[in-house]
This record gives C-alpha cells, structure tokens and sequence, in this order.
C-alpha cells in the first residue's frame, strides 16, 4: 500500500507542477485553448494518442471484447492503430491544420461555422459537442474508479471526486499547453506500464503458450459459433460481424470527435505533421494492441469472480486479472491507467468548455467579450462540466463500452462526414451538413430508446451512414456561394515559380528564328 501511494502522490505531483508551469502559455484565448498553434510532433502525438486511449479502453473495451471475442479482439487495437491513428493524421491532419489556421478557428464547430458561413450550424454543432461529450467523460470516471476500488478498497464515490478535482485543477491552471505536458508524461508511464503488465498477467498463467493452450481448449457460448472450441483463439473470433462494428466505432470515431481533431489545430506547422504521424502510430499500437491482447485472455479469469447477479460484470474482469499481480506491479497498472484517464478527462473538459464558451456564449448571449472574460468563462465551464459528468458516473446507466458508444456514435455520426468531406470537397452544402447532424444524432438517440442495436453497432451505423448522406443531400440542394467556397479553399492553393536555368536563353530563342 505505502508503494501504490507513493507512486500516486509524484504523480499528482507532477501533474499539479505542470499546470503551474504552463499558466504563462495560457493568457489568451489562443493559449489556453489551441498552445499558441505551437505545439511540437511529439506532444501533439502524445496528446492525440493518450487522449484517445484511456480507462474506457483498459478496463471497458479490453474487458468486455476480450471476453467475448478472445484473442481476435487484437483486432480492434490494430484498426485503432491504422485507421484512428495512421489513416487520421495522413487524411486529416494537414488539411485541418491549414484551413483551420485560415479561418482562424479554434473549435471543431467554429471550423463548420466558418467553413459552411452558417452561424445556425456552429450553435448546433457546439450544443451536440457539449451534450454527448458528457457520457464519455462519465465512462472514463468509471473505469478509473473501478480500478481504485480493486487497488487501494477505497470507495468509488471516492475516486471519482478525486479524479474530477485534480483534472480540473490542473487544466484550469495550464489550459491545452498543461494537458499537451501533462499527456507526453503519462504517455511514456503508459508505454512502460503496458508492456510490464502484459509480460505479468501472461506469466502468472504460466506464459504465453500455457494460457493460449487453455484459451484454445474452451468452448465458446456466442451463439453463432456456441459449442465450438478454439474459437477464442482463432483469426476472426466467434463473433466477426460485431467485431467490425466495435472495430468501426473505436478507429474511424477519432475522425469526428472534437477532443481529436482540435489536435491538429494545434500542432506546430505542416511539417510536424509527417513526425508526428509515426510517433502517434507507433504508440497506438503499443498501446492500443496491447491492451486488447491483454484483455484476449480475460477468459482465464475465475468466472465467479466477475459474476454478479449471474450476469459477468465486464468492467471488473480486468481489475480481476490484475488483482493478482504483486503490489509494485498493481501500483505501476494504477498510475497507467491513471495517466490514460485523466490525460483523456483533460481533453474533453478543455473541448467542451471551449465549445461552450466560443461558440455559444460569445457573440450570441455576449456581444462583446474580451479575452479576460472569456478565460474566465473558459474555466467556469471546465468546473461545472466536470460536476455534471461526476453526477453521470455515480450512477451510470450501462457498462462502459455502452456509454461510451452512444457518446461517439452520436458525435462521430454527426461531425465525421461534414468535416473530411468540408476538408476536400468543396460541393457539400449547408443541407448536406444537416442531414449529417441529423442522421448521427437521430440513430443514437432513436436507438437509446427502442434497442434495435447494441450502442456499438448503432455508433458503428451512424459513422458509415453520415458519409452516405452528406454526399447525397449535397448532390440534391442548393450550393454555397463560389466566392465563399473559393475562400475557404484559398489556403491550399500554392504559388508555383519555375526556375531561370530551364528556361530557354534569349540568345538561343534569337538563333532559331
């Protein structure tokens, strides 16, 4: 116990520090919310990744799909390392970074304001930002609890007040510049920690060979390959259609999620994109691939022990595998899945605020702010965003991965098509736009209420559609403006200027004639 706490006190410790350290980056608008657009490859692909890799993934996705699909559960990680981590900066992270630093936007629903001269759809854009981010944010606090409760037997309402003081402390203090430090910090405990884990877990199951035989000697209980041995380590698992669908929601949702995207507003210039393009992909395979091959062998676990009401409680089945580890090795998982969580909790506190005040407040409810005011209001909306998600996660209605589906299918759903196709296509219209939001918002919360699909697959729905209807409804309905459009477009025009030394001379051009 005097090890855990002693790890967790530096930890807090560093956290706090860096806060303090960073106030001197966040005293405007720009600062606070995007680092002054200064931010090198490293700490934007440390932010990209630790804000994309957090408790959800560790104790709710790993726990869960391990346990159902077995070692194919692998899978997801290496989707979320190509297409959530490779696939996104290549598409995504060059265009975004140049347009949005022309039309000088700050905020994902700034970007379609500006982009779309839609004042309407920037508001709208903002409210969906800040209603469905609130569900993620709750699910992080969940698992994270989870974990404490397993460690140090401290209760959850505990944990979670805890966490939620310390994340808004030091985001408060130091804006995105603090959370930027703050995630290349926890991104290197979580490549440490992940590795040691892995190696831990397998060896107390008698190595790698050991627990693959037994995973391979079990029967599976999915029903369309029930009764099948090996099917938990086999290429595709027992149950491939619902591996794409959480393959789909938890790799291409990156490209529409705000706390994402506003990455690349940040990052220092063009060519910082290229580096950090293989750093982010590398530690999201690291991470990502480790996690879900870790929880590949959550079948190993005693099933009593995750049993609750006869029912397998997903979220404790990885708190149960490391339960077992000794006390160094339980404090190094703590402090990892510490960093994931609240290097993502920063996130998402910092976007939703930002939002808020941006995009809603400023210039619809008040006219004129200056930038003090606007800091200010910045900081207010971190702390009651903070309490709201708190009051979620003391009594979350589903397992985390569920909640954590209906929050991406509904953002991703709505956002993801708008933005790639705004990016490279300059016939998508206002309608198009709408129809997006529409669609996203509309198969999550129809969902929510008549269960046609697990909140997995409808996220997964709700994704692949919205780059269906976007494109039709544009096809369909009036376009924007050509001047408009050409501005936007403007930033990615180059001036060509071909070189004396090829051109002809004038003496010879002379000597032809």
């Amino acid at each position: 116990m005097l090890i855990k706490i002693i790890l967790l006190v530096l930890f807090f410790s560093v956290m706090v520090c860096v806060g303090l350290y960073a106030r001197k980056a966040s005293t405007d608008v720009n600062g606070f919310v995007l680092g002054g657009r200064s931010v090198g490859p490293w700490l934007t692909a440390f932010a990209y990744g630790t804000s994309y890799f957090s408790a959800v993934v560790f104790v709710g996705y790993a726990g869960q799909f391990g346990y159902k699909y077995g070692l194919s559960t692998t899978w997801i990680g290496l989707g979320n390392a190509i297409i959530g981590s490779l696939l996104a900066w290549v598409v995504l992270g060059r265009r975004t970074r140049v347009m949005s630093k022309h039309l000088d936007t700050a905020t994902m629903p700034d970007f379609f304001g500006r982009r779309y001269h839609s004042k309407s759809i920037r508001i709208v854009a903002a409210l969906i930002s800040f209603i469905f981010l609130i569900p993620y944010t709750a699910s992080v606090y969940n698992g994270l609890s989870r974990l404490f409760g397993m460690a140090f037997n401290i209760p959850y309402t505990v944990c979670v007040i805890v966490m939620a003081l310390l994340t808004g402390l030091y985001v408060i203090l130091g804006g995105y510049m603090a959370t930027a430090i703050n995630d290349f910090i926890q991104g290197i405990i979580m490549l440490v920690g992940i590795i040691a884990v892995i190696v831990s877990v397998l060896n107390s199951n008698g190595g790698f060979m050991a627990a693959y035989t037994t995973l391979s000697q079990m029967e599976s209980d999915v029903p369309v390959t029930q009764g099948l041995q090996g099917a938990f380590v086999s290429f595709f698992g027992p149950d491939p259609a619902n591996l794409l669908g959480v393959v789909i929601l938890t790799s291409l949702g990156t490209w529409g999620l705000p706390q994402m995207v506003q990455k690349f507003y940040a990052i220092k210039d063009e060519k910082a994109i290229k580096t950090g393009t293989i750093i982010s992909t590398f530690f999201a395979i690291i991470i990502a691939g480790g996690c879900y091959f870790l929880g590949g062998f959550a079948r190993l676990n005693d099933v009593n022990e995750i049993t609750v009401n006869g029912k397998i409680a997903y979220d404790a089945v990885i708190p149960n595998m490391l339960s077992k580890l000794p006390d160094i090795l339980i404090g190094v998982v703590v402090v990892l899945v510490l960093s994931a969580s609240m290097s993502t909790l920063s996130s998402l506190v910092l976007t939703s605020s930002s939002t808020v005040t941006i995009d809603l407040i400023k210039g619809n409810i008040v006219k004129n702010m200056s930038e003090k005011k606007q800091l200010l209001v910045m900081r207010i909306f971190i702390a009651i965003f903070i309490i709201v998600s708190v009051v979620i996660a003391m009594n979350p209605p589903m397992f985390i991965a569920q909640l954590m589906g209906i929050s991406w299918g509904a953002l991703a759903g709505a956002f993801l098509a708008p933005l790639l196709y705004g990016l490279y296509w300059k016939g998508v219209t206002r309608l198009g736009v709408w129809a997006g939001f529409v669609y996203g918002v509309g198969i999550t919360v129809v969902n929510m209420f008549t269960n046609w699909f697990n909140p997995i697959n409808a996220g997964a729905i709700s994704m692949v559609g919205g780059l269906i209807v976007v494109p039709l409804v544009s096809l369909i309905t009036p376009k924007l403006d050509k001047g408009e459009i050409d501005y936007s477009f403007k930033c990615y025009d180059k001036k060509k200027v071909v070189e004396e030394k090829i051109a002809l001379p004038d003496d010879v051009v002379q000597s032809d004639n």
